[in-house]
């Protein structure tokens, strides 16, 4: 986790409207799907991620229950994020306890509002960077599918995550990201 922090810096998403100057994780969140587990910043293709990833929490506190958001600042381009924050995943009320076994995925025990959408970047648009922001909620705090926004394709852009955020008391605790690309994307370096 001691990588984490620069990692966020260096794609200018700390500070950020989603992740404060002033954040410090006191979780370690783990993304694991079939092929890969992205961390840092680490690139990944669609076909990598087209399945619901496997989320495991440690050092976890005496929080109650999180809030687990996959969210995309970069929608549709990086160059013109025009529906930023892309709504992917988001799972309340995930317990504490759940974090007990590394192996589990934490996601199952909660309440998932809105279903996990794989990313799915076009090759010519370069990678974006997907945020899986892992927050503590308020004792007795519950919410229902439609206090998310809808499930269709176009109900998920434009995402007000930090209203979100703010307007229900959650606390960050945990991030962790990812750069996404499409299956043909060439990077300019020899990435991937």
């Amino acid at each position: 986790m001691s990588s984490l922090l620069p990692s966020l810096k260096s794609a200018s998403l700390l500070p950020s409207p989603i992740i404060p100057a002033s954040f410090t994780p006191s979780v370690d969140l783990t993304i694991t799907f079939p092929t890969i587990s992205p961390a840092e910043g680490s690139l990944a293709r669609v076909s990598d991620v087209a399945q619901q990833p496997k989320i495991s929490i440690s050092n976890s506190d005496s929080v109650q229950s999180y809030t687990l958001l996959l969210i995309d600042p970069d929608a549709p381009t990086p160059a013109d994020p025009k529906f930023s924050y892309w709504r992917h995943w988001v799972v309340i009320n995930i317990p504490s306890t759940s974090s007990s076994s590394s192996s589990s995925d934490v996601t199952e025990n909660g309440t998932t509002l809105t279903p996990y959408l794989a990313p799915g970047p076009k090759d010519e648009s370069g990678p974006h960077r997907y945020l899986f922001l892992l927050f503590k909620e308020k004792d007795g705090w519950s919410l229902k599918k439609e206090d998310v926004g809808g499930v269709e394709f176009v109900d998920r852009r434009s995402f007000k995550a930090r209203e979100f955020v703010e307007g229900h008391g959650l606390e960050l605790v945990g991030v962790q990201w990812m750069r996404g690309v499409g299956d043909g994307w060439v990077g300019d370096k020899g990435e991937l």
